[in-house]
């Protein structure tokens, strides 16, 4: 399974594991692959602590990082908005929609004292202190999600020896980030989890591939197996990037009923809302989705305005999930299609075991058919 870019990077494996747990992250990287941190959200204190740990548990493989920059926001005009600013910046009838839904879903309320984790901050500039901390890690890549990345997220990258990746949708996302300097495309097809577009990764693989050469590509979306590996690769990408399949793991932190409830789901049981987040991201369906894409509703805001919005509400469903029915009702959380597959929790060194005899077997099975 190896590739050009793989062995610029030391990796056994072209596995990109995109999660938002250290642990995990952390595991892929000392199985092969490159564990990838997203880091919307995280205070720098708290993410000074994550890295500490993700460092001291590979020694010296490499590991990436993954930041929320979308070049369009409320706000994006001004180079992003102040969180003091944001609440008047919330109409009442969103307001009062949500109040609403919790209560009619019997929501409780969190304990006294406890608050909910602010809303990430979008924009560079905003996350400008972000950004340079990590470059002070020894991280091999750091990608931006949603938008092109900064000149001067470039000239760092190169000054630092880190890989700049930017996640595209679109061959002219895909155009854009080459132009501005990025050395790896991330082609994120329509089935992936999170924020993603609408042409299918079989379509789109190829066509960013033709249009970035000779920059390297890789693959997301819909990307589960060692079968799906193969066919990236056969598109002409030198890697993977995936994210949904590592949150049904053992080391994963996913909430244990969203974690359930992907267990049961179908490929059928996702849905692209701007529920969360306010831009489209795919996610499992729930009551939660149901409730704001219903024509009835006021409609998602735009980001950031809609996470700030839904802060407390999202923490309140978490809390009560296990004993509410309601808020089991209400939880979701971002996956992609292959959610279908994922019916097993596993450790990640296990997947990784899968995913790369599974490759192996189906090589075989190619060249059988080549030689026939």
């Amino acid at each position: 399974m190896k590739t050009k870019l793989a062995e610029d990077l030391g990796l056994e494996f072209p596995i990109f594991a995109f999660t938002h747990c250290r642990d995990v992250a952390a595991a892929v990287s000392k199985a092969g692959g490159l564990g990838v941190l997203g880091v919307a959200g995280h205070s720098l204190h708290h993410l000074e602590m994550e890295l500490d740990w993700i460092e001291k548990q590979i020694g010296d493989r490499p590991y990436g990082v993954d930041l929320l920059l979308p070049t369009k926001f409320v706000g994006s005009d001004q180079g992003g908005i102040d969180e003091s600013k944001l609440e008047a910046l919330i109409p009442a009838e969103h307001r009062k929609f949500l109040t609403e839904l919790l209560d009619r879903y019997g929501v409780p309320p969190l304990p006294a004292g406890e608050h909910p984790r602010p809303a990430f901050s979008v924009g560079y500039e905003q996350q400008r202190d972000v950004i340079e901390f990590v470059f002070s890690r020894r991280i091999s890549l750091i990608a931006s999600a949603l938008g092109p990345p900064p000149g001067w997220m470039i000239e760092q990258g190169r000054a630092k020896g880190v890989r700049v990746a930017a996640l595209a949708g679109t061959v002219e996302h895909a155009q854009r980030h080459a132009e501005a300097g990025a050395d790896i495309v991330v082609a994120q097809g329509y089935e992936a989890g999170g924020h993603t577009g609408e042409i299918a990764t079989m379509v789109l693989v190829p066509e960013v591939v033709d249009a970035v050469a000779p920059l390297p590509v890789l693959a997301a979306g819909g990307i589960g197996s060692g079968r799906q590996i193969t066919a990236a690769l056969a598109l002409g990408a030198q890697g993977v990037w995936m994210g949904s399949l590592w949150l049904t793991t053992e080391e994963a932190e996913t909430h244990p009923v969203v974690k359930q409830k992907f267990l049961r789901a179908s490929s059928r049981d996702t849905v692209r809302s701007r529920s969360l987040t306010g831009k489209p991201a795919r996610q499992l369906r729930s009551a939660w989705t149901e409730a704001w894409d219903d024509p009835a509703s006021p409609g998602a805001l735009a980001m950031p305005l809609q996470p700030h919005l839904i802060a407390e509400a999202q923490a309140r469903i978490a809390r009560s999930a296990h004993k509410s029915p309601g808020s089991e009702a209400l939880i979701n959380y971002f996956v992609g299609q292959i959610v279908g597959s994922m019916k097993h929790v596993k450790s990640v060194r296990s997947v990784m075991d899968e995913l790369v005899h599974e490759y192996a077997a189906t090589m075989e099975q190619l060249d059988a058919l080549a030689e026939k």
